[in-house]
């Protein structure tokens, strides 16, 4: 019940305990293509250069900034979290120059201010910013943010690490350019691999750059003959027993459908809102731009927040996060992402925080928070059908 990795479904362990073979096998590259067209239906893009970087979030996240941004380049970086403060060490890590767009953390980039950003800063060439920043749970507005970047004739770069799949994410019908994401949270695969889509405006930059790539490794020249349409050349050797793990939790993901996939989010937030706020628990984020799957609420006052988290890790083997950076002590952050985003889950939490609270003297009236998630689950049914003796 933490910002990640989330739980890890059966299927998906039994994928990675296959036979490793051979990164260029026939079986391997067949797998591979069927990987790119899994992930294309996750981002909802027809990229070509479509594929899961050996490496995490964090990998994706360099890769990025390694390929796109050369010596001098200007970037507008939005930090409203701790991850918007990763991309501006990225683009000084290249040589480039960061123009930072500040939004207090638990609020959403303001547009308006990346557009005076912009005006100010005509000859920026990228605008990078954090889709869903899971320091704070907060989910900011990338369909208008990457409509101001092609305004100004320049391109995108997105972290989607905990957004994809638990929200929309509409690569090509909001115009995204580079997009990331992360294995081990919404997917619910084993951590170490990043999700990752280049537009072909991207290709065609990384192609007639006139500096070297400062990154072998994530060279996106070197690896289009690896991920590429044509004859495979070896690059590195893949990971290949979590890229089985990937493939069968995006076969999930298909079956499953997106839309459902989001609406299971949606109706699972809301029943751990109503009963964390039963609780007398009150959210950093404005309803509006709350992620279901990343919940963070202030700590209940008078309480030790670390060893509430103790006690519920240590007792009752529930994880659930602390705050990071500016926040650390004032909130908790609850994770219901991919597989561990389950009615059993929120219901289970509730209890073992009641119980917590309850203990350590807190007023609060034991099994309300319970009831109250119950309720909001037999107002929203998955078969869009009452509950039987629902309220």
């Amino acid at each position: 019940m933490g910002p990640g990795p989330s739980e890890i479904h059966p299927r998906v362990f039994s994928a990675m305990g296959r036979p490793t073979i051979g990164y260029l096998d026939p079986v391997f590259v067949g797998m591979m293509e069927e990987l790119k067209e899994l992930l294309r239906y996750a981002f909802q893009t027809k990229n070509a250069m479509t594929f899961p970087v050996s490496g995490p979030g964090s990998v994706g996240m360099e890769m990025c900034f390694v390929n796109m941004v050369s010596p001098g380049d200007k970037v507008i970086v939005c930090r409203n979290g701790v991850f918007g403060g990763r991309m501006i060490e990225n683009v000084e890590r290249c040589g480039g120059t960061a123009v930072v767009v500040e939004d207090p953390m638990g609020k959403p980039v303001d547009p308006e201010k990346v557009r005076e950003a912009f005006v100010n800063n005509p000859d920026t060439k990228i605008l990078a910013f954090v889709h869903a920043e899971t320091s704070t749970g907060v989910r900011s507005d990338a369909k208008t943010l990457a409509a101001i970047a092609r305004e100004f004739d320049a391109l995108t770069i997105v972290d989607t690490v905990t957004s994809l799949i638990g929200i929309p994410v509409l690569v090509d019908e909001w115009g995204l350019d580079a997009v990331y994401s992360g294995s081990q949270k919404c997917l619910s695969c084993t951590p170490g691999l990043s999700p990752i889509t280049f537009s072909d405006r991207v290709v065609e930059l990384v192609k007639n750059r006139k500096h070297k790539v400062q990154s072998w490794f994530m060279d996106l020249n070197l690896l289009l003959g690896y991920w590429g349409e044509s004859n495979r050349t070896y690059h590195h050797t893949a990971p290949t027993n979590s890229l089985y793990s990937l493939h069968e939790a995006l076969v999930m993901l298909r079956d499953e459908g997106l839309e459902a996939s989001w609406a299971r989010h949606r109706r699972n937030h809301l029943a751990l809102k109503a009963g964390l706020e039963t609780l007398g628990l009150s959210y950093l984020v404005d309803e509006e731009y709350r992620l279901p799957q990343m919940n963070a609420v202030h700590v209940m006052p008078g309480i030790d927040e670390q060893e509430v988290r103790r006690r519920l890790l240590e007792e009752m083997n529930i994880e659930i996060g602390a705050g990071l950076g500016p926040l650390a002590g004032k909130i908790w952050r609850f994770g219901i992402m991919g597989y561990s985003c389950k009615m059993e889950n929120v219901m289970l939490c509730l209890c073992a925080l009641e119980s917590v609270f309850d203990n350590m003297g807190a007023k609060i009236e034991v099994g309300a928070a319970e009831a109250a998630a119950y309720h909001a689950y037999a107002a929203r049914p998955t078969n869009n059908k009452p509950l039987k003796n629902a309220a």
